[in-house]
């Protein structure tokens, strides 16, 4: 009896691998079927309706054609709105104030009648919610500029800002980096205090929005808890910056010292225009591309004008139009689907070498290898050798990016360990490393959490600060690459080992008491979790702490994983950690197996689950392969208010699993 069970049990495994084997060709023909003609990859980056709204009341703004998209951008906002009448920071995502009313205004722009049912619902939901009163800062300075909201009731911002020092203990380099290239046009539009039209002709005292006000003859509503109530809560730093808001306002804003406000729009100004991209984007991110195209008009520059001409370009290069209509990316992400998408076809086994060759060329000629960036600041002595997530980003290389590709070149070929290339990235990695061990996205020690406090800070996200997600694939790039490098003992080896030490410091400092990490860049403590376990996978011999980390980490990864299998996991856990699981996900399930696969033999009974998800989920699609569907969003923005939907996570990252047990299983013939 013992004898059949073995061989039912043997049979139901090659089975298995027969599966896979077939998912992993159905991939690569989708994934190959996708590439750009010149060998990358870029799939679409979705966000929420905000980015179209915004890019609408620009266009409104400036006066820019509003006809010839109108019909293609209502179908995209009104197939976003939610039953309730709301609109979301992502689907299965409870409504926001804010969204919602930037979607109505966008669409009452674009000539929707506010007494149709969609905007009824619109309206209920809004007021239910405590009206315009309840919206975020920036919503209210979109509102301010065509008079809906007083700018007396937007947080001070004077542009001398601009010209606090990098030693200073607050000043433009202490934000992060997407804060800061925001942060500084933004400061000539609270300047300006501007007011445009509306399609009703009005401008100041514009009655176009009363109806989404509780009360629209009380709309001076300060930001934030007032003075009396930080006091009462024993928030100091609060409190602090509260009072020197007012006081900024007593004094509005600076601007009775003529010379100085002269002198501080002028070094704004050619701080921006210094950012910008030949290609006209800032920081390759909508909100300080969209910023800076009102302040150089606010500063006198017409449409015609390079600054302004190119960025508007730059704009509509983020849209991305289907029969779902038409709306506007927050960003674009290129390098990073090619480097993730080779990383994908590299694990799992791809018989078209030279279409991953090709891919990394691309990605080898965009490395930032010229002295220039705003990580300089606080590294002038650190070489260039970062790559940015965009196809233009000169002023921003971003950590992680720079770290999968060190993975995507040494998976293609290993020898490539040598090369400048990989030097270059992982000694500018070494260099971005924070004094706690470990890596933030864009910045280094760019941690001053109390600037959270100032009022204009209603999102959380002023810091960049480490997280376990990038410092998880920094030690795997690391220990791959001294796991294949030829040379043990160099004095580049020795650097790579004592970041790594210090990088595994940084872990056990992070672990939960449940065993999980916290996912900064992806959805949630599956994403943190995973990536953390296939970093210190490589170190399992090299330091006994890891064993001590790995251990509660997988148990915390079994106890999660839903009936079917796979994995999933609410946006609401950076709300309330303890959220309860949703349906598997393609991408969810793939972190989890890997981290999973990294520590435990194939074989493990949540990992062949897992791996059966995976292949049972995978649908035909376009004709050319196969993949898995994902509705939901599972990157991560900013923890809390802003999410991202990238449209191939569902695909490398199953494909990366599916490909890594597979190899285990060959392995083990």
């Amino acid at each position: 009896m013992l004898l059949v069970q073995e061989k039912v049990e043997a049979s139901a495994d090659e089975q298995l691998l027969v599966q896979v084997e077939q998912s992993l060709k159905l991939s690569n023909d989708y994934a190959l079927g996708l590439a750009r003609p010149d060998g990358h990859w870029c799939g679409e980056l979705k966000s929420n309706v905000t980015i179209t709204s915004e890019y609408i009341f620009l266009r409104q703004a400036l006066g820019l054609d509003l006809k010839t998209d109108n019909q293609a951008y209502c179908r995209h906002i009104l197939s976003q709105q939610n039953d309730d009448g709301s609109w979301s920071l992502a689907p299965e995502y409870p409504g926001d104030v804010s969204v919602t009313t930037e979607a109505y205004l966008a669409l009452k722009i674009l000539g929707i009648s506010s007494d149709v049912p969609l905007m009824q619902r619109a309206k209920e939901f809004v007021l239910t919610a405590g009206g315009v009163a309840k919206v975020r800062v920036f919503t209210r300075i979109f509102l301010a500029t065509f008079g809906l909201f007083p700018w007396d009731s937007i947080p001070q911002l004077p542009v001398e800002l601009m010209l606090l020092p990098p030693i200073s203990m607050i000043n433009i380099y202490k934000f992060a980096s997407w804060a800061r290239g925001t942060i500084a046009p933004l400061l000539i539009i609270c300047h300006h205090q501007p007011i445009y039209a509306l399609p009703n002709g009005q401008y100041a005292g514009n009655d176009y929005l009363d109806e989404l006000w509780q009360d629209h003859t009380m709309k001076n509503v300060r930001c934030g808890p007032t003075l009396l109530e930080m006091a009462s809560q024993g928030d100091v730093t609060g409190l602090a910056f509260g009072i020197l808001d007012n006081l900024l306002y007593q004094l509005n804003g600076l601007r009775s010292i003529p010379f100085l406000r002269t002198y501080a729009r002028k070094e704004c100004m050619k701080w921006i225009l210094e950012r910008q991209e030949p290609t006209g984007d800032w920081a390759g991110i909508f909100p300080p591309m969209h910023a800076s195209v009102f302040a150089f008009m606010l500063e006198g520059y017409s449409l015609d004008d390079a600054p302004v001409r190119l960025g508007i370009e730059a704009l509509e290069n983020f849209a991305w139009e289907d029969e779902n209509g038409k709306r506007v990316q927050a960003c674009i992400s290129p390098v990073w689907d090619t480097a993730l998408m080779s990383i994908g076809l590299c694990d799992a086994k791809s018989p078209d070498q030279k279409a991953v060759e090709k891919a990394i060329k691309w990605i080898r000629n965009r490395q930032l290898l010229e002295p220039r960036g705003d990580w300089r600041v606080y590294r002038p002595e650190l070489i260039p050798g970062g790559f940015s997530f965009e196809y233009e980003n000169s002023w921003y290389p971003d950590v992680d990016d720079t770290a999968a590709i060190i993975l995507a070149q040494l998976k293609h070929d290993p020898k490539l360990v040598t090369s400048y290339s990989v030097v270059a990235a992982a000694t500018w990695i070494i260099g971005m490393q924070n004094p706690d061990g470990g890596w933030a996205a864009f910045d280094v020690e760019n941690d001053k959490l109390f600037l959270n406090k100032i009022p204009f800070s209603d999102m959380d996200s002023l810091c960049d600060t480490s997280c376990p997600d990038i410092t998880g694939r920094i030690l795997e790039a690391f220990g791959l690459m001294m796991k294949v490098a030829p040379e043990k003992s160099t004095a580049g080896f020795s650097a790579l080992h004592a970041s790594c030490m210090q990088g595994i410091s940084y872990l056990a400092s992070t672990q939960e008491p449940n065993g999980s990490w916290f996912g900064r860049w992806g959805c949630n403590y599956v994403y943190g979790t995973g990536h953390a376990l296939c970093g210190l996978s490589y170190y399992v011999d090299d330091d006994m702490r890891v064993q001590r980390l790995v251990q509660p980490a997988l148990r915390w990864l079994k106890t999660r994983q839903n009936p079917d299998g796979g994995w999933g996991e609410s946006l609401l856990t950076y709300r309330t950690p303890s959220t309860q699981p949703i349906g598997s996900t393609p991408s969810q399930t793939a972190w989890a197996l890997m981290g999973l696969l990294a520590h435990l033999p194939y074989t493990d009974p949540t990992i062949v689950r897992g791996i059966r998800y995976l292949v049972s989920s995978q649908k035909p699609e376009k004709g050319i392969g196969s993949s898995w569907p994902e509705s939901v969003y599972t990157g991560t923005g900013f923890p809390n208010h802003f999410y991202l939907g990238y449209d191939y996570y569902r695909h490398y990252f199953p494909m990366m699993a599916l490909g890594r047990y597979f190899q285990e299983a060959q392995g083990d013939k």
